[in-house]
């Protein structure tokens, strides 16, 4: 099983892993920290290793997003998983997120 959490990559990524649920939300906003405050550059958050979403998760990157921008931080997602990318296209946020 992953655990659900943020860590920090040398090249500037925070791999995002595990479930990103209503369950789990809360944990992951407690870990904003990690990357919003961790220098003035570009954020990537790279999904790769995520195993469930719901939409609590598609809510909490929205809110990654404002936080960034207030942040005055540039921030993508890259290995947006299939099952978030649904949601992402249902909710009409293709754009936001600049998926192809």
């Amino acid at each position: 099983m992953t655990e659900n959490g943020i860590t920090a990559r040398d090249d500037g990524v925070f791999a995002v892993s595990g479930q990103v649920t209503f369950q789990t939300v809360p944990q992951f906003s407690g870990q904003t920290e990690k990357w919003l405050h961790s220098g003035n550059g570009r954020v990537t958050i790279d999904m790769q290793a995520v195993t469930l979403v719901d939409s609590a998760g598609l809510a909490l990157m929205i809110e990654w997003l404002q936080l960034a921008r207030t942040a005055n931080r540039e921030i993508g997602f890259t290995n947006i998983p299939g099952q978030m990318r649904d949601l992402i296209r249902v909710n009409g946020l293709e754009q936001v997120f600049q998926l192809d």
